[in-house]
């Protein structure tokens, strides 16, 4: 798949994928929409507990998940982190896009670009396990807190944002577990109802009215 990188809005980095015309991230602001999206409704909410679980549809540029890292260390927070990839993201460009949000720390920028898919790696109280698969092929069960949904759009690719996509969600989540995603499309709210989540319209980041969490409960 060929990627180039775009600078967006707010001076951030994503990457633009031709054959799909779709973005990685909000033109708009790739970092404003990640810490809108993700951080803000994501893992705020949760910050009372000690620790917790996200699992991330589409690891990508390692944007949440570097964003989580910072979070959950400025709230003593210990965070394990399992992103989705079926198509890995070269180390140098991830080295890239997190230098230009102001990563400059050695040891960080080594942790979020050369990890390797397959196994789990530590920084301070924060893992990351990269896993090289497809959604369809992830088995989990009452294993996370929140699932950061980031897939391509459904004008991009519509078969991410499907029923049975949103059941596998459903199952990997805990009792009491959010998913959070930019998308906010009728038909994705209405599939995400039919799977039991509980879904809230919420406003959405720049460039976008409104985005949607769903509550597993």
């Amino acid at each position: 798949m060929k990627r180039t990188l775009t600078k967006t809005a707010d001076g951030s980095y994503t990457l633009y994928v031709p054959e799909l015309d779709e973005y990685y991230h909000s033109i708009h602001g790739a970092l404003q929409e990640a810490n809108h999206v993700f951080i803000q409704h994501g893992l705020e909410p949760i910050k009372d507990r000690s620790s917790i679980r996200v699992l991330e549809m589409g690891l990508g540029t390692a944007l949440n998940a570097y964003l989580s890292y910072q979070w959950a260390r400025k709230n003593n927070i210990t965070l394990w982190y399992s992103g989705v990839e079926a198509y890995p993201v070269e180390g140098e460009t991830i080295t890239t896009c997190l230098k230009e949000i102001g990563v400059n720390q050695a040891q960080v920028l080594r942790f979020f670009s050369e990890f390797v898919y397959g196994s789990t790696q530590h920084i301070g109280d924060f893992t990351l396990e990269p896993i090289h698969a497809f959604w369809a092929d992830i088995n989990f069960t009452d294993s996370f807190d929140v699932i950061f949904y980031d897939a391509f759009g459904p004008g991009a690719q519509e078969g991410m944002w499907t029923i049975s996509n949103f059941e596998i969600a459903f199952k990997a989540l805990k009792s009491d577990g959010i998913l959070v995603t930019y998308c906010a499309k009728g038909q994705v709210k209405r599939d995400l109802k039919s799977v039991g989540f509980k879904v809230e319209s919420r406003p959405g980041p720049p460039g976008k009215r409104e985005m949607t969490v769903a509550f597993k409960s």
